[in-house]
Formats: structure tokens, sequence, C-alpha cells
């Protein structure tokens, strides 16, 4: 019997805040700006993309096209997803030189 597979989709395993806030920690210390997008998408997804949109005043389309694989989002933009995810976007020197 064929063993069957199907795409895995990172939104499926954030189901809680901890787990959440570690994924996304992990993808802001990247530093890597399309990885950042691309989590802050899935954790959208997770979450409800249409109650986001709700909240933020963005479109599913915006969200889904500056949140994605090949996302770009404004800083205005991410600002209101990281808002209405709970989180607050901060500064901080780095440590390393």
């Amino acid at each position: 019997m064929p063993v069957e597979l199907k795409p895995w989709d990172s939104a499926e395993i954030l189901t809680d805040e901890e787990t959440i806030k570690a994924y996304l920690e992990e993808a802001f210390a990247e530093g890597e700006p399309q990885l950042i997008a691309k989590a802050l998408g899935d954790v959208a997804r997770a979450r409800n993309v249409a109650a986001l949109a709700r909240e933020t005043n963005l479109s599913r389309d915006t969200i889904y096209s500056a949140f994605g694989p090949e996302g770009n989002p404004t800083l205005s933009t991410l600002i209101a997803m990281t808002k209405a995810l709970g989180f607050d976007l901060t500064l901080k020197p780095r440590t390393d030189g």
C-alpha cells in the first residue's frame, strides 16, 4: 500500500501562543525579509486570515500577497499585522559588534 504524502504546512503546528512566539523569534533571528514575511503569513493562516483582515483593515489578498513566500510587506502593513497578532516590533542594539 503506497504512503500518501501531503505538502508541509507550517500553519498546522502553530496551535498555541508559545509555539507561535518561538516560530516568529526564529524567523526574525534569521534576518531574512522573505522568511520573516512567510512566517508572519503562516501565523496569520493559523489564526484566521479573515479575522485579521477585519482587524487590520487590510484585504485578505493583501495579507496573502504581503506575507506569502514572495512577500515584501510595507512597514505600515507589517506594523498592522504584528499588532493584530499581539506582538510589538522593537529595536535593540546588536551585541555582535
